[in-house]
This record gives C-alpha cells, structure tokens and sequence, in this order.
C-alpha cells in the first residue's frame, strides 16, 4: 500500500532535522580548491520536493553552493539517455572502484576493466561522451555544443537557471593537476572519447556550477 506523502509531517520532519543540526560545527570546509576554504562553513539548508512540486525548506537554502561532484549523476544520465545503458556500461562502467574518488592507481589497476562516472575518472570520460545539443553524429570537438547539452539537462532537472561560478572555475582549473593526469591516462588506455583538454575543462565547468538546495530538491525529485 503507497501512503499519500503527508505535506505537514514532512515539513516538521524537516525542521526537526534543521534544528537539531544547524550549531553542529565539526569538520572543515575542503581546501584542495582554494575558492572552497572561503565559502562561509556557517551556510546550512535543507529543502525536499514533494510529487506536487511544492518545495519544504529550512535554513539557506537559496545559496548557490558550487555543485561539485553532485555534478556527475545528471552527467551520467544524460549520457545515458544519449547512448543507452548498454554503451555506457561498456565505455565507463558501473562497478566501485574501492579507492578514493580522485585515485589515479584505479585506472592504472582496472586498465580495460569498467570504472563508473561517479568518480572523477568515469566522470571525466562521461563528459567526453556527451553529444553536443542537436547533434547525433560522433561527438568530437564541439566544446561550446556539449557545455550547452550539459547545462541544458541540468537546467531541466532543477527547474531553474544555473550560474557559472567563475571565481570557482578558476580556482579549480589552477589546482587540476591531479585530473589533468587523469585525462591523459585516460586517453593511454583509450578510455576518453574526445580531447583530453576539451573533456577536462567540461568536467571542470560542471563542478563549478552554482546551484542551491531548492534547485538540488527539485532536481532529485
């Protein structure tokens, strides 16, 4: 039996979980992308999207924190839509690696054997897959085409227009230089399916997206 999804007790659930967290200051904000050290650690937000579209916030949930590595789910599936998810299976992969998300050693253990998109490696490459908008031809080159496809999909999810942040993409594509070997080690094994350089930067434009809570809320419903 599907319970109908109670607006109230969501909302209280909510709040609850906002109060309960919100002076909870344990940790440190991420400081390998130096713009990411400044983002004031005091920022907290939830917000959850019901099936009718209305959105239940508490806290800052209208910051545009840079999306990061939240980024590659849509990625995935827009790669997916574009392929199926036979080829992107066989290009990527979709099996753990068991090493951290930015290791270099697992794509120099796994060689041929599949990865998956939702580490920086299977990321990378899943950018290189994407087709530019409108396109159906071999995706090659077109660098202003995908960004378009990707922000296109994104915008879609969330409901809403998405920011750049430039401070953060210039931050990120300064310190990179753990994914620039990754890309390259990528196309040794011929597991990159467009310019390095090119599926790079993409990757890194991605990961330097604004986006708030709401849109995130919107976005996973």
């Amino acid at each position: 039996m599907i319970r109908k999804i109670d607006a109230h007790t969501v909302r209280e659930a909510v709040e609850e979980a906002y109060r309960h967290c919100k002076e909870e200051s344990g940790g440190r904000n991420a400081d390998y992308i130096p713009y990411l050290a400044g983002v004031p650690a005091h920022l907290f937000g939830i917000a959850a999207c019901l099936p009718d579209g209305s959105v239940i916030t508490a806290g800052d949930t209208e910051y545009a924190f840079g999306i990061e590595s939240v980024s590659k789910v849509p990625t995935a599936l827009l790669a997916m839509e574009q392929y199926g998810a036979g080829q992107l299976l066989h290009k990527i992969g979709a099996d753990a690696t068991g090493l951290p998300f930015n290791s270099i050693m697992a794509i120099l253990l796994e060689r041929d054997h599949p990865s998956t998109p939702l580490v920086n490696a299977g990321a990378i490459a899943a950018c290189s897959m994407i087709r530019p908008t409108g396109s159906m031809v071999k995706p090659v080159g077109d660098a202003s085409g995908k960004w378009k496809a990707i922000t296109d999909f994104l915008e879609k999810l969330c409901g809403s227009p998405l920011v750049l942040q430039d401070e953060l993409y210039k931050s990120e594509s300064e310190t990179n230089f753990n994914n620039r070997s990754i890309a390259w080690l990528l196309r040794n094994y011929g597991r990159i399916y467009d310019d390095p350089e090119l599926s790079l930067d993409l990757y890194t434009r991605q990961c330097s997206l604004g986006v708030t809570a709401r849109q995130l809320a919107v976005a996973a419903a």
